[in-house]
């Protein structure tokens, strides 16, 4: 009897704990997905805590983004590229990317499209948001890339630090063909940044008509871009 119980004990725990990861899959596919990519390269750390702060500010501002998770990746010193879990609590994220220091190396962009791709094949994402300065792989390789991402519904958000007008030229044409936006922050007026990156986290979370409830000159600037859904 005893060993009948312990069975149909042991049965309902395996129930229980696939129910379970059932309902967690169900939420996190409900939740709106978002890539947040910064170039750790050694020139970025300033810009590296910046965004720290910022998103840090920007997930204790909207509760969490109601809904959207985000997956931060970087890339630094000899191709080492890195990945959190998706998070949508702000003090493991902000804990997560304080612990990051910059390093010397080259761009990863393509390798950065290349995961994005990966990671939008396994499960919609609502955009990419990539910051940094440089760029040093062949222009038409990640124009490339950033073309298949616009044929598969992945826009990417491209914010650039710095005025070399090589970089806002392809970036700018990486924005146009993902069906993304691109604009240009400095980092004496880090408002820009957090701007943009809240009116990109409204996009995710409603699309177009969500921007356009939003005044501010950010929302104005990828509402002049993105294309109306």
């Amino acid at each position: 009897m005893s060993g009948t119980l312990k069975t149909t004990s042991s049965s309902n725990e395996v129930s229980a704990f696939i129910q379970q990861h059932k309902t967690i899959s169900k939420v996190v596919k409900q939740q709106q997905r978002l890539l947040f990519v910064i170039d750790a390269t050694a020139s970025r750390q300033p810009t590296w805590n910046l965004a720290c702060s910022l998103t840090h500010s920007l997930l204790h501002t909207t509760d969490g983004l109601k809904g959207l998770t985000l997956k931060l990746c970087f890339y630094r010193g000899f191709e080492e590229f890195r990945q959190t879990d998706w998070l949508t609590d702000a003090d493991a994220l902000s804990k997560k990317m304080s612990s990051v220091h910059c390093m010397a190396g080259q761009t990863q962009i393509r390798k950065t499209l290349r995961h994005a791709l990966k990671e939008h094949q396994s499960s919609p994402l609502r955009g990419l948001i990539f910051i940094g300065d440089a760029i040093e792989e062949p222009p038409h390789e990640v124009i490339n890339l950033a073309g298949q991402c616009g044929l598969r519904t992945l826009p990417l958000f491209l914010f650039q630090e710095g005025l070399n007008p090589t970089v806002e030229d392809i970036f700018q044409h990486m924005a146009r063909l993902s069906s993304g936006a691109y604009a240009r922050f400095d980092l004496a007026a880090p408002d820009r940044l957090r701007d943009l990156l809240s009116a990109v986290a409204a996009y995710a979370q409603g699309g177009y008509t969500a921007l356009t409830q939003r005044r501010d000159a950010a929302a104005q600037t990828l509402l002049e871009q993105l294309p109306r859904s």
